[in-house]
């Protein structure tokens, strides 16, 4: 762990700043959570791979948050911990360590630390999603084991947190996340794909197409760890205290026409719509609606900061 001191290292918090653990602190979804966190005057924990790769204004923790030890250290005194690491399209055996293996030993020592909430973004890949699954809320079927090794670990990393005793757990359940940055699957690697292989633009356009916007995600995941969201009873009211709680993060219903069409528009070329079988349900999120979480970027504003970053004139949020 770097003990080095950096520009970007802050004071020591303040005797009642809530301090925030945030694993891939610099990863599009953690940075995101980390820049919300800051803005609400926390002080943030930043646990990273490499030196100097924390967003600046954070407390840099460079290691394995697997190791019990290096895990032991970044939770000590803190109010909360947020979990956003898993190496997508990593080799099968690395997507398992990290997620199934070292997320719940953060978890327990954030548990033994006496460290009152954990908060794991998840993803919805893991609900069953075919042609016949209809509206997917939080008590939906989840994939079997013939799904892809993404879902299926985190799937089985959700699981063993649940496991977790003495703990107030909550797994936040994006779907396809949009918004710029060099890791955006939805923004920079999927157009890639789409722009290099033509077998990759044939798709079934009513199939549904769930999402949502990276800040709007990020700022749930913030409320929560930062207690703004009261704990409960009752699930549907707040996250369960002691208990571990679902709750799934997506915006308005949206189709693969708005999201391929999109991309293939800004990229200069054709669709290929097919027809056949798909899932035309939605990304229930009544839950999170209840917590007081709406989504504020638009289906429209999100596909022109696509459009524009495929351009290479994008925003940057």
């Amino acid at each position: 762990m770097s003990t080095d001191e950096t520009d970007h290292q802050p004071e020591q918090p303040q005797p009642d700043q809530p301090v925030v653990v945030v694993t891939g602190a610099n990863g599009l979804v953690g940075a995101r959570v980390v820049r919300h966190l800051l803005d609400a005057g926390a002080h943030v924990r930043a646990v990273v791979r490499r030196e100097g790769a924390a967003p600046e204004g954070t407390e840099e923790h460079v290691g394995e948050f697997g190791d019990p030890e290096v895990a032991a250290s970044v939770v000590a005194g803190a109010s909360a911990v947020v979990s956003t690491v898993h190496p997508l399209g990593g080799e099968d055996e690395e997507q398992r360590r990290v997620a199934v293996e070292s997320t719940p030993t953060l978890a327990r020592a954030a548990r033994d630390a006496g460290v009152p909430l954990l908060v794991h973004v998840s993803t919805a890949a893991v609900y069953d999603r075919s042609p016949s699954a209809g509206d997917v809320d939080e008590q939906a079927d989840l994939v079997g084991d013939d799904a892809d090794v993404y879902a299926t670990t985190k799937r089985d990393a959700d699981a063993a947190l649940a496991e977790v005793e003495d703990l107030t757990t909550v797994l936040v359940r994006p779907p396809a996340v949009l918004g710029p940055g060099a890791t955006s699957v939805w923004n920079t690697k999927r157009p890639a794909q789409l722009r290099d292989d033509e077998s990759e633009r044939h798709a079934v356009p009513e199939r549904a197409f769930a999402w949502v916007h990276v800040d709007d995600l990020a700022r749930l995941v913030a409320d929560v760890a930062l207690g703004r969201i009261a704990t409960s009873d009752d699930p549907d009211r707040g996250p369960v205290e002691g208990g571990c709680t679902v709750v799934n993060a997506a915006a308005a219903p949206a189709t693969v026409r708005d999201y391929v069409g999109a991309v293939t528009g800004a990229l200069g070329v054709d669709p290929v719509w097919e027809e056949g079988e798909a899932w035309t349900g939605r990304i229930v999120a009544d839950r999170a609606h209840a917590w007081g979480w709406q989504p504020r970027v638009s289906l429209a504003e999100a596909l022109d900061e696509l459009r524009e970053g495929i351009s290479g004139s994008g925003p940057r949020r």
